[in-house]
């Protein structure tokens, strides 16, 4: 059985490894470059069952990095589901990842990223 996080940040940590698993040529890993030339925001929005139900650019200067990043999630569904962090009648969740581009266009995200 897959873990079940009960924390919002246990759960962006589950759901970054599942789309790195998922995107693992559009990644890279170790130290992150000095000056990052790409930063994308994502609004992420999860049901209950795991499906996305939207994802949308938050904040982001370079559109290149956008598209990596809305299709690299939209590659990785459906995600973890995020059954402990719901309540009542509440079917879904929305939070944010941050994508950490280098040169060539591949990145991390914040949830797993070390120091810079």
């Amino acid at each position: 059985m897959p873990p079940t996080s009960r924390t919002l940040d246990a759960y962006k940590t589950e759901v970054a490894q599942h789309v790195m698993r998922h995107n693992s040529g559009q990644t890279f890993s170790g130290r992150l470059p000095p000056m990052l030339p790409a930063i994308v925001v994502l609004n992420i929005t999860v049901r209950d069952d795991g499906e996305l139900e939207e994802v949308k650019v938050q904040r982001s200067r370079d559109d290149d990095a956008s598209q990596v990043a809305l299709a690299s999630m939209r590659r990785s569904g459906p995600l973890p589901r995020p059954v402990h962090l719901l309540a009542g009648n509440v079917r879904k969740l929305t939070f944010s990842e941050t994508f950490l581009f280098n040169e060539q266009y591949r990145f991390q995200l914040r949830s797993l990223a070390g120091p810079q």
